[in-house]
């Protein structure tokens, strides 16, 4: 997938990451690639290991504390555990008061409320779920922002993400459980998938080498078709199945296992526990 070309509202300012880890990894290659200037990202991380790393693989600017990072910056991409997140925004919260910057929020469970508590009710906040996928700039995630958000800087937070995949607004901050359970929590589905076919394929005598090949392509070609298409999987998966043929054979199996209902009820559990996770953190 092509990275796409760092847009105009992201032409200005500055943008510190707090947190070096992978996601803020994929997400400052992606912008670099895209043409966004090493000396406009700085980054916050503990390890020194880290940091030497994101010195040499992108020029960026590292810092050991996040206060630092955040000083001048206009744009804060919090990018740390959860757990430790309380002690961050502690840390940054007097810069944030008087800086007024974006803030956007890429920890999974944390609520906007939260957030307001530990740094301001008047922070311009976006919280963000994103996926594993962005590591190779393959990403989907859903965004939402507060209130106190401006049209400019919606589009600024756009950008950053949609540096390493697709954006998705969602307009109800309880739909970002909804959104965990689908697309953060997806990528773990779809290989579970995979890993079932590869067993059966050779169970019924391919040799495993050649199930995985066969079984990572097929999906990677019908994810392709999905994505490039433009027609529903409703209709895809109807053009692939003859009557009476192997694919409808399989099909008959899984609907006689309830595939749909047991991917409903994976799915629901995987929403609800978002929404216990996020009490953790009250």
């Amino acid at each position: 997938m092509a990275t796409p070309a760092v847009p105009p509202s992201l032409s200005t300012g500055t943008l510190a990451f707090i947190g070096g880890g992978n996601m803020a990894r994929s997400l400052i290659g992606a912008l670099v690639r895209g043409g966004l200037p090493a000396r406009a990202i700085a980054v916050a991380e503990p390890h020194a290991d880290t940091r030497a790393a994101l010195v040499r693989d992108f020029g960026i600017t590292v810092h050991a504390h996040a206060a630092d990072a955040a000083r001048g910056a206009d744009t804060l991409v919090l990018a740390v555990k959860p757990q430790v997140m309380h002690a961050v925004c502690g840390e940054i919260a007097a810069g944030v008061a008087s800086a007024r910057p974006l803030v956007i929020s890429i920890a999974a469970g944390i609520r906007m409320d939260q957030f307001a508590r530990w740094l301001g009710a008047d922070t311009a906040l976006v919280r963000v779920m994103p996926n594993t996928p962005a590591l190779i700039g393959a990403g989907a995630a859903g965004l939402i922002a507060s209130a106190t958000v401006s049209a400019a800087q919606r589009e600024r937070a756009a950008a950053i993400l949609g540096a390493a995949g697709i954006v998705a607004w969602i307009e109800h901050e309880p739909l970002m459980d909804s959104v965990t359970a689908l697309s953060g929590s997806g990528p773990a589905y779809f290989f579970l998938l995979v890993e079932a076919l590869v067993d059966a394929a050779v169970a019924q005598g391919l040799p495993r080498d050649t199930a995985c090949a066969l079984a990572a392509q097929t999906c990677l070609g019908a994810g392709r078709m999905l994505v490039e298409g433009g027609e529903s999987a409703a209709t895809l998966r109807e053009r692939v199945t003859s009557p009476g043929g192997t694919t409808a054979a399989a099909l008959d199996v899984f609907a006689q296992g309830d595939l749909r209902g047991l991917v409903a009820r994976a799915v629901a559990a995987a929403t609800r526990r978002g929404g216990e996770l996020s009490a953790l953190f009250d």
